[in-house]
């Protein structure tokens, strides 16, 4: 007796389980909705390149041309700039240095400075500095040359540059800016990289016949955010340059690339004079 109750007990056991598994089954037979979730995508820079408080381009001003309030912001700053070139072995105290500004208005919480020290033909050191304004920041130094060479790698590729440009910027939303122009931001890293830069193909630019063979600049925006700059710098001395700019979906600048620009080459065709059936005229 003991012996069959066990063997009813282990029944009804086996039938429980296949109940269950049936109506598992069943639930598993109807897949179930889930929501989509559309990637979130934030806007890293203005999609319009020239909007009311910018401008597409960048300009240097002597130190005689700026203003008072930017002229005492540069004596206040002269301590730790001088201190952090010195650190970066670019002989900040040896010589006479002069500075310009480097006028970035998609970074207008910074007030950017280039340092020259021109000792003749191949011996010229070069470093820019950025000062935050009103004092909310760090100041901080990107080497350009020392005595003619790099320090480093050449600054528009440098790792130095890219990590001093992310400061800048991170420095610049903290102020609670709206975004920046890209085109603006573009040629802002490549002035402070030592270019002199100018783009194509935009209102005002240069309408020499490089510029009108160079691409136009180009943003591109990936849907999850992250963005490519790129534009061709046509004021540079030996032949225009093909800046490119890589930024993640956070704003992070991840690699920049600097190298000679491919041109289209265009011919002026003159062909010889036919008469009304396709024949050479004499």
């Amino acid at each position: 007796m003991v012996r069959l109750r066990d063997r009813r007990f282990v029944a009804v056991l086996v039938l429980g389980f296949l109940c269950v598994g049936v109506n598992t089954l069943k639930s598993q037979s109807v897949p179930l909705e889930k929501p989509i979730t559309a990637p979130e995508r934030t806007m890293l820079f203005a999609t319009d390149p020239v909007k009311a408080g910018t401008t597409d381009r960048v300009w240097f001003r002597s130190g005689e041309e700026m203003t008072a309030q930017d002229r005492a912001e540069a004596a206040n700053a002269e301590a730790a700039i001088g201190e952090k070139a010195g650190f970066m072995g670019l002989g900040y105290d040896q010589g006479k240095w002069t500075y310009r500004q480097v006028v970035c208005p998609a970074l207008p919480n910074h007030l950017f400075l280039q340092y020259t020290r021109n000792n003749g033909v191949g011996d010229v050191s070069l470093f820019s500095a950025s000062v935050p304004r009103g004092g909310e920041g760090r100041v901080r130094i990107i080497p350009i040359q020392m005595r003619g060479y790099s320090l480093f790698s050449p600054a528009p590729i440098n790792a130095l540059t890219i990590s001093a440009f992310n400061h800048i910027r991170a420095e610049e939303r903290a102020a609670g800016e709206d975004a920046p122009d890209w085109l603006g931001t573009a040629l802002c890293y490549a002035a402070l990289a030592g270019g002199h830069p100018q783009a194509a193909h935009l209102p005002g630019a240069d309408e020499s016949a490089k510029a009108e063979a160079a691409p136009p600049a180009t943003l591109e925006v990936e849907v999850d955010g992250a963005a490519t700059i790129d534009f061709v710098d046509v004021a540079a001395l030996a032949r225009p340059m093909d800046w490119t700019m890589i930024f993640d979906k956070k704003g992070t600048l991840l690699k920049a690339r600097h190298a000679p620009a491919g041109l289209v080459t265009v011919h002026k065709l003159n062909p010889a004079p036919v008469d009304e059936k396709g024949r050479a005229r004499q």
